[in-house]
């Protein structure tokens, strides 16, 4: 009985003063639980959903920075044994291969240009003489945009239409030696189109116009614009439609720039719109260039191109933009 007895309390006792046998390893920590991960959209408070967004951002771009620096970093330590950058993916690069895309040393194009509507120009035998008007009775802002535009163009004339009809222009011009003519439409005193015609067989181009910008609107510009003639840079125009766009705009302008006004009005296309600006330049150094915007500004979009001078009811014309039809891909561009 005695061992029977004893047997369960010193079992007991055992048990209790044993402890962990050496080698066995401690208990894991409980895991502690975190809430779920949530968007900062659905935080209901507007101002701690904008508070949270920022930090957020910011947060991204520390992370970006820290690992800009640190493939830079990588690069100079490997030297020239580092691989080469990688090109980004943008929607240019990216871009749907057009036919009509221009090879510089495709004989059909050179044959095309040397016998189209502006190669008396391009062959020196014209002198640029612009007309600038606008729709009928303009108000103050267009009026204002159509003498500063007169100053980037030169020998460049302002009418201003009052009840004329376009078709009555044209003529006048042609006896008049015009070599173009610019229309400036307004919608809610506010300029919204651009007709370029070329005279005196077309063709005629129909864009529209938005960021208008004068130049008092312009921040940290430059002084007035000098009577040099400027330098003209058409960028980005591939196929054959930007081609015959390109073309127009140069056209505008005489063929021999002035150096000495180091001014350069460009035109650069970019996913089918086109941004003018107009700059002055000057040499800092060997490597360095500084420039001042002078204005105005604008940015265009071509709505047609029509055969011939303008001519709304029986023009022919070349290409017309129809968005449902010709917009099916954003990596897509016509010009």
């Amino acid at each position: 009985m005695a061992a029977g007895g004893q047997g369960p309390g010193v079992g007991n006792m055992a048990a209790a003063g044993a402890g962990p046998e050496r080698g066995a390893e401690p208990p894991a920590p409980e895991r502690v639980l975190f809430p779920p991960t949530f968007s900062v959209s659905e935080i209901k408070n507007k101002q701690r959903r904008h508070f949270m967004f920022v930090r957020w951002k910011q947060q991204q771009r520390k992370e970006k920075l820290a690992l800009r620096k640190k493939r830079r970093k990588e690069r100079e330590a490997l030297g020239d044994k580092a691989p080469p950058k990688a090109v980004p993916k943008t929607i240019e690069n990216q871009r749907v291969y057009d036919e009509t895309t221009v090879d510089p040393n495709d004989e059909e194009v050179a044959f095309d240009e040397a016998t189209d509507e502006f190669a008396p120009y391009f062959n020196r035998q014209t002198v640029p003489k612009i007309l600038i008007t606008t729709s009928d009775r303009p108000r103050g802002r267009t009026v204002r945009f159509c003498e500063q535009l007169s100053t980037v163009i030169p020998n460049s004339h302002v009418y201003y239409r009052r009840g004329l009809a376009l078709k009555r222009i044209i003529p006048q011009c042609i006896a008049r030696d015009f070599t173009d003519l610019i229309v400036i439409n307004e919608d809610r005193k506010i300029p919204n189109g651009l007709v370029l015609s070329h005279l005196p067989d077309g063709p005629t181009a129909h864009f529209k116009m938005s960021s208008v910008r004068l130049r008092k609107e312009i921040k940290r510009k430059g002084k007035q614009p000098t009577e040099h003639v400027p330098e003209v840079i058409l960028n980005n125009f591939t196929t054959r439609l930007g081609h015959s766009v390109g073309r127009m705009f140069a056209s505008l302008f005489p063929h021999d720039p002035q150096f000495i006004g180091r001014q350069v009005a460009t035109f650069h296309n970019q996913r089918d719109y086109i941004f003018f600006r107009f700059h002055r330049y000057i040499f800092k150094s060997e490597k360095k260039v500084g420039i001042q915007e002078l204005g105005p500004r604008f940015t265009l979009k071509l709505r047609s191109l029509q055969k011939g001078t303008f001519d709304s009811k029986f023009g022919e014309y070349e290409w017309v933009h129809k968005r449902r039809e010709m917009d099916t891909s954003r990596r897509k561009f016509h010009l």
